[in-house]
């Protein structure tokens, strides 16, 4: 048995467990809702400095034990950072681990040598500095490792964590926006454990050739927390932040929510509906009404169900899915006080990507090679017959254009795909486009033999020797060559 005392010497705490509660004849989870340090930054007019350390730890996640965790100024995952439209930020980040990592701003759109990729390698005990204008619209992006063959495995242990943008526009609209009250960050995240508490990493053949799926689902690093909501209007930013896992959402009471706002910001009209799939690496944004003061738990409910019979790619479903549904997080609306905000039916106008003004047409090629090698190991995964090479480039982007890509999925399995530096739109897919693949995008999620086409209008910002990255956000498969290099020109 580990004391509390131990526990408070180890750092920082992610989880809490109070004995379990029932409320209105119903039971509550329990362990308490953490809400991510936010990090506002040193600010001098325009300018805003953040200093970030990756570093160690250990953090209770499981009862009596302590999980030997990374993390960004704090044991476990990262502090949120948050900053608005046409700021300058300048953030310094020291690596005190002993590995090589990077920190990856995912959705900014950014010169290349500021872009955390594997190109920007901070060594152990060294630091590096990220500067770059804030020029897009209010969104919910994120930051984590992007090392080169090791990304998976660091995230895996914590290197990860929310970066909000805010502008005038949406600040104009009446949505809830006030962090940690009505403003809730989710960041989604599944893990298996060792019996000494340690996180189980690579532990079979199926994460080699699937990703990394765990047992457990942590929601900022605790399982199965409970959030009591002091507002009847709360607003989720839901990352997945898992490896491999995508999630289908929805609430166990069927209650509707309303999505308004995707990997790129918000939606031009909010979408109710009572579910959603988001990939890994995806984000959306929802408001869900509690003023019924009921406690909905927000459930994941597998589809493996729906695949089976159907040969080798029920086989792949189970594989990936683990046919299991999940417990994500509960909600105690019983003390929430009525909110002064709304849910605006019309959002934000889109700048959208014009096809008229399309110079180039790129097709994307995903491939799993079965055999030995996927088994045992090896580059089995590739774009277009390539497995990522650092010193190969393998597209050269002209700084401004509008482009359409269209990434063909040829293997058994889904793949959500990210460009890195844009945002894009998705123009054709099967069964169409809905929910929040209506907003901007920076992953897309292609399903086993299906071709998705997008359009995106890349940033000015030019470097012919730096590259931005594209890949499958399935981690295992990006470190083990599903991941391509392009230049903008």
């Amino acid at each position: 048995m580990i004391s509390r005392r131990k526990f408070i010497q180890a750092g920082v705490i992610l989880a809490t467990f109070p004995k379990q509660i029932v409320l209105a004849g119903r039971r509550l989870f329990r362990n308490n809702f953490q809400v991510p340090t936010l990090e506002m930054g040193r600010r001098v007019g325009k300018d805003v400095y953040f200093d970030l350390n990756i570093q160690s730890g250990q953090t209770a996640i499981l009862p009596n034990k302590l999980t030997p965790t990374l993390g960004v100024n704090q044991s476990f995952l990262g502090v949120t950072l948050r900053a608005n439209k046409g700021d300058r930020v300048h953030i310094n980040v020291n690596n005190h681990i002993d590995e090589t990592s990077t920190l990856h701003w995912h959705g900014m759109k950014l010169p290349a040598k500021a872009d955390g990729g594997p190109h920007q390698p901070i060594y152990p005990n060294g630091s590096w500095l990220s500067e770059f204008d804030i020029i897009q619209d209010a969104s919910t992006l994120w930051y984590h490792s992007h090392q080169l063959h090791k990304t998976a495995e660091q995230v895996y242990h914590g290197l990860a964590g929310l970066f909000i943008l805010d502008d005038d526009k949406s600040k104009s609209l009446n949505l809830p926006i006030d962090y940690g009250i009505d403003d809730i960050p989710v960041i989604i995240q599944d893990r298996d454990f060792k019996q000494n508490g340690a996180f189980a990493y690579m532990t079979s053949m199926r994460d080699r050739m699937m990703g990394k799926r765990g047992k457990t689902v942590l929601v900022n690093g605790v399982i199965n927390p409970v959030l009591k909501v002091k507002k009847s209007l709360v607003r989720f930013r839901i990352l997945n932040g898992s490896n491999a896992r995508t999630y289908h959402l929805s609430f166990d009471d069927h209650r509707e929510f309303h999505i308004i706002g995707s990997d790129g910001g918000l939606l031009e009209q909010s979408h109710t509906t009572k579910r959603l799939r988001l990939a890994p690496a995806e984000r959306v944004e929802i408001l869900v009404d509690v003023s019924d003061g009921r406690m909905p738990i927000l459930r994941h409910k597998s589809r493996h169900k729906q695949e089976q019979g159907r040969g080798m790619m029920g086989m792949m479903s189970g594989m990936m899915d683990d046919g299991k549904d999940m417990d994500i997080l509960q909600i105690d609306a019983s003390q929430a006080t009525k909110s002064n905000r709304s849910i605006p039916a019309n959002l934000v106008k889109h700048d959208n990507p014009k096809p008229s003004e399309v110079v180039k047409e790129r097709k994307m090629v995903l491939e799993m090679k079965m055999g030995p090698m996927m088994m045992f190991g090896g580059n089995s995964f590739s774009i277009n017959g390539k497995a990522m090479e650092i010193d190969r480039i393998d597209e050269v982007v002209k700084a401004g254009s509008t482009e359409i890509w269209t990434i063909e999925n040829n293997s058994m399995m889904a793949h959500p795909f990210h460009i890195h530096d844009v945002q894009f739109k998705i123009i054709s897919r099967n069964g169409g486009v809905r929910g929040h693949e209506l907003g901007f995008k920076d992953v897309v999620y292609v399903r086993p033999n299906e071709t998705v086409r997008v359009v995106m209008k890349f940033p000015e910002f030019s470097d012919a020797k730096i590259p931005y990255m594209y890949h499958c956000h399935i981690l295992e498969h990006e470190d083990r060559g599903m991941m391509g290099q392009f230049t903008v020109v």
